[in-house]
């Protein structure tokens, strides 16, 4: 099971808070006239959306694999965290683009609606940030969804924020100041996604893998004279597979001693680094010759 797997259920709770605050906040922008709130309902249906990608992928990342797609649908939750990312920065740029709009506008707010809807969805995200915080670390699908959830908090402080100005001074640009802040805080954070997606889709080296260390690894195993052809990147997250051509001496080269080899190569990486899927290519020395072109 993958890493966002194990969290299904926590994805279920917090995409019902999650729509159920979105509802709430959609009514109370419309009864309130607040652009603010209006735009966190937005933000808050982006992470609905998301969140129920995220529980599409992660079925289809349970399904087996087979002949034809030897990894399964593992590879499933990243298009996923790839489509949310890209929505939720199309929103951000949508929210700023009203704030500005809306900035020479002199609507009235409902000030005590907008303020009492902003409190109950904070302590709704509040709840969900809780629940998500040990997936976070996982799973690049939980981490996009705990990110989508404190920018979430992040934004209903800020309708707080404005509503209490407008409640005590009267100055309605505030909450065309708390749109843009939302807005802000919604495309730092669909980059950082967009990247780290961009990374598993580019089958880059994890980033808590340090190659150089995995090859003095492999060197220190008794027998083993040199490595080449390293290669270490992620299928999705908490699945990191490497592969790899080790140069063993002539006296290693029988079958005992190459799964004596084998076995300790495995328990190296597995231990050291938390890779459990390796693929190793065992070969005599200046076999590497009649390789042609080969990577490092």
């Amino acid at each position: 099971m993958t890493a966002a797997g194990r969290h299904r259920s926590t994805l279920v709770v917090v995409l019902c808070i999650t729509a159920s605050v979105m509802v709430l906040q959609v009514v109370g922008a419309l009864l309130s006239g607040s652009l603010a709130l209006l735009a966190d309902a937005g933000h808050m249906l982006t992470d609905a959306t998301g969140l129920l990608i995220a529980l599409l992928a992660v079925n289809l990342a349970a399904r087996p694999a087979t002949d034809r797609r030897t990894f399964g649908w593992q590879r499933a939750e990243i298009l996923a965290a790839l489509v949310n990312a890209t929505v939720l920065a199309a929103v951000g740029v949508l929210v700023v683009r009203e704030a500005f709009l809306r900035w020479d506008a002199q609507p009235e707010i409902e000030d005590g609606l907008m303020l009492g809807v902003a409190i109950a969805g904070g302590l709704a995200n509040a709840v969900c940030l809780v629940l998500l915080a040990r997936a976070a670390g996982e799973s690049l699908n939980m981490r996009g969804a705990y990110l989508e959830v404190l920018g979430d908090l992040l934004g209903s402080v800020a309708v707080v924020v404005a509503a209490v100005v407008v409640m005590t001074t009267g100055w309605v640009r505030a909450d065309a100041v708390a749109s843009l802040v939302i807005g802000l805080l919604i495309v730092p954070r669909a980059v950082m996604l967009l990247r780290d997606v961009a990374d598993v889709l580019m089958e880059a080296t994890p980033r808590d893998v340090d190659l150089a260390r995995v090859r003095e690894h492999i060197r220190s195993v008794p027998g083993v004279v040199d490595v080449h052809d390293l290669h270490a990147w992620t299928i999705t997250s908490g699945v990191p597979v490497l592969s790899a051509h080790v140069v063993l001496a002539a006296d290693r080269l029988d079958h005992e001693l190459e799964c004596t080899t084998l076995d300790a190569l495995a328990a190296c990486l597995r231990g050291h680094f938390d890779v459990d899927h390796c693929t190793f290519q065992l070969e005599p020395v200046g076999h590497e010759h009649h390789e042609g072109s080969v990577h490092r």
